[in-house]
């Protein structure tokens, strides 16, 4: 027992006088000098009636899947918009397969896209609009982005920049509101001016209002976050999702549309009902939303041939047509490095204190090993002769 106790407080002697060595074991990292973005796209077309040359309307469904992190291997964060991802996948899935009937394809074309930059002022929404033909923005007549929306309860907003007494801002609020009561959970909206002076967007429709394209944010927050605030740090922190949330998220989103695309308005027709080849797919959703939740995905470190860009690409080709990748630059905000990862390696070094410290007894323990030595092989008097001091020279020549 005493000696268990002496070690204890050896160990927890020499604990106190220690200090860590960090050492990062990585070559020195270089700047990027051009990270890109991709953005994702794919069509529903819809269904003209004969000798019918007018465009069909578009609605477009976006989603933004990239996130932010000061540690890009770290920024996963499933909800920080892997739920958006997820849910628009989804609705992709589900409408494909009334699409795929020409009896039951409606007569609106559904765009679909998974956007990046999100995290950067939605800088690749803004270069994916500018991409279109005046022709096929003009055609659409509203878009719906879904942002955050896979841990909410009871509450959704709507988030707007027209006022709610918009033609088109009024009747999806409607049909959102006519679902959402048949679920039993509460959808509001939120009017937000743009203000066209600051360049800098509070969400993800904001960049659509700009180019006159009537859009709205789908959301669980209920005011915008600061710039970076919710959406990063030293890793994107936003991983809670509920797979339940989601769900709640794709059956309001397609039952709204398929009442409004096929004229529904006022009749209690569940679409996508369970049970029913129409339903909703639990399985799909959380498996995509278990990769999501552990595939990091800053912008600039995904390349154009990346693997998850790839199987998102492979995913919307499932679903829709005409899918392609466009590419761009990511505009200059930040400047990036490209190490990414590193081993970090701590070490349990003696602070300065304790080398002083173990010199000193150190430097005790010789000089009483010395004068034992010296008191057993020549005696006390020869010891005192080693301190005494030695006369002066003026003393010998007395």
């Amino acid at each position: 027992m005493d000696s268990y106790k002496l070690s204890v407080s050896w160990n927890f002697f020499l604990y106190s006088f220690c200090s860590y060595k960090l050492v990062v074991s990585s070559a020195e990292p270089r700047k990027v000098s051009s990270p890109t973005i991709s953005n994702i796209q794919g069509w529903l077309p819809g269904l003209k009636g004969e000798g019918d040359t007018e465009q069909l309307p578009t609605i477009a469904i976006v989603a933004n899947y990239d996130t932010f992190g000061a540690a890009p291997a770290l920024s996963v964060g499933s909800d920080s918009n892997g739920s958006g991802v997820v849910a628009l996948l989804e609705i992709a899935r589900l409408f494909s397969r009334l699409y795929s009937n020409p009896k039951t394809r409606g007569k609106y074309n559904l765009l679909f896209g998974l956007t990046s930059g999100g995290p950067y002022n939605y800088n690749g929404t803004s270069k994916w609009l500018r991409s279109f033909d005046q022709r096929v923005r003009e055609s659409i007549d509203y878009a719906i982005c879904l942002n955050s929306v896979g841990s909410w309860s009871n509450d959704l907003w709507m988030h707007v920049s027209k006022p709610p007494e918009n033609p088109y801002i009024k009747q999806i609020f409607e049909d959102f509101s006519d679902i959402s009561k048949e679920m039993g959970v509460s959808v509001g909206i939120k009017h937000k001016k743009i203000n066209v002076s600051n360049p800098r967007v509070a969400w993800e429709h904001e960049q659509f209002s700009r180019f006159r394209v009537t859009a709205l944010t789908l959301s669980e927050m209920s005011s915008p976050p600061e710039f970076l605030e919710s959406t990063g740090g030293l890793h994107d922190t936003r991983e809670s999702t509920d797979a339940d949330s989601v769900i709640r998220t794709v059956r309001l989103v397609s039952e709204s549309l398929a009442r409004h695309i096929y004229r529904l308005k006022g009749r209690n027709i569940d679409v996508f009902a369970e049970n029913s080849s129409l339903a909703i797919n639990p399985h799909y959703i959380q498996s995509w939303l278990d990769l999501l939740s552990r595939t990091p995905r800053v912008a600039p470190f995904l390349q154009k041939n990346d693997p998850f860009i790839a199987a998102l690409k492979n995913e919307l080709s499932e679903h829709t047509a005409d899918v392609h990748v466009q590419n761009d630059a990511l505009d200059g905000m930040f400047t990036f490095y490209d190490a990414t990862k590193a081993t970090l390696n701590v070490y349990q070094v003696a602070s300065v204190t304790f080398d002083l410290l173990f010199l000193l007894v150190l430097g005790s323990y010789l000089i009483v090993l010395f004068c034992f030595l010296v008191i057993t092989t020549r005696g006390v008097d020869d010891l005192i002769n080693i301190f005494r001091r030695p006369p002066s020279r003026k003393l010998k020549g007395a």
